[in-house]
């Protein structure tokens, strides 16, 4: 198994558009050939765009872009850009009379940083859409749909620290699968090989648990008090899947969150993944379950790596 970058994935073009001093951006991906698609939503506060459409037994079999955004629910208009992005390239869904392209995506809470009446818009959506044309590195932390994220919000914001996007894909033979994470979680960032928390809930940049809070607090109703969280993902293959597989496959790689973010999928987490891919490659699904889980996993923690200080929040970096 060999690691490569997640742009190496051939079929996807990946971009970002940051808003440093709002605090918050957007991530695209777009496959102009399409591309099936499944989704996996758990928490109970998500927020999304054209999830119906990819439930096994509706028609839409592929997609042509998805979205990973900021803004809370506003961030949603940033499916708009994509579109004229994508319309204007002739690209989507032949309706006869006209190509309807077919744009999911998520969001996730980041207005507790920056300036909260500044959120990403179609104009963003369709700036990361140019920026997917060009040929660059993907930039794990600081950077589109993790520009504004924060991680370990139970004892509220003055207690977080920075969460951000990160990437990471692998090759075995023809196969490859790779992720892209915005963390934003409730919950607190573990490194599974080695157990150790990495970020969350700090006090005087000292590491707490969010597990031990809400244990302790478990007759108090207010632990629920700050509920601007959410991690967001897409998986990108080559594997070779059908819609129900995808969506299954997209299940199966929340194990990546499970294992990674303590505790995950929580009343106040919208946490959402997406499943991508081209439909080239005849493989085990076992075993790409585990791959898929895999990345995700080393997705969260290179977000959480890479991230930097920002809007009064410490970074993992200031305190390891």
């Amino acid at each position: 198994m060999k690691i490569i970058p997640v742009t190496e994935i051939e079929g996807f073009r990946i971009g970002q558009s940051t808003n440093s001093k709002a605090g918050t951006g957007c991530t695209v991906i777009l496959c102009e050939n399409g591309a099936v698609t499944g989704v996996d939503v758990r928490g109970g506060s998500p927020g999304t765009r054209e999830t119906d459409l990819l439930k096994s037994e509706n028609l839409v079999n592929q997609i042509h872009g998805c979205f990973l955004s900021g803004g809370s629910a506003f961030g949603l208009d940033v499916g708009a850009g994509i579109m004229n992005f994508l319309e204007e390239r002739e690209i989507g869904f032949d309706v006869s009379v006209a190509k309807v392209p077919i744009v999911p995506g998520a969001i996730l809470f980041d207005l507790m940083v920056g300036e909260s009446k500044a959120r990403p818009d179609g104009k963003m959506g369709y700036e990361a859409c140019v920026d997917a044309y060009r040929k660059h590195l993907f930039q794990d932390g600081n950077y589109g749909a993790g520009t504004g994220a924060s991680i370990g919000k139970a004892l509220g914001p003055a207690h977080a620290m920075k969460g951000g996007i990160g990437s990471f894909a692998v090759q075995i033979g023809s196969l490859k699968v790779g992720a892209i994470i915005a963390v934003n979680s409730f919950g607190d960032v573990i490194d599974p090989t080695t157990g150790q928390v990495i970020a969350g809930i700090q006090e005087d940049k000292k590491l707490l648990s969010t597990e031990e809070v809400l244990i302790n607090q478990i007759h108090d109703s207010q632990t629920n008090r700050f509920s601007g969280n959410t991690t967001i993902g897409t998986i990108l293959t080559n594997a070779s899947l059908d819609k129900s597989t995808a969506n299954k496959l997209a299940s199966i790689s929340q194990d990546g969150l499970a294992r990674t973010i303590r505790p995950s999928h929580t009343f106040v987490d919208g946490d959402t993944l997406f499943t991508m891919t081209t439909n080239e490659v005849e493989v085990d699904l076992n075993g790409l379950g585990l791959i898929s889980a895999y990345v995700v996993e080393k997705a969260v923690i290179r977000a959480v790596k890479a991230a930097e200080a920002a809007f009064g929040l410490i970074s993992a970096n200031d305190i390891h």
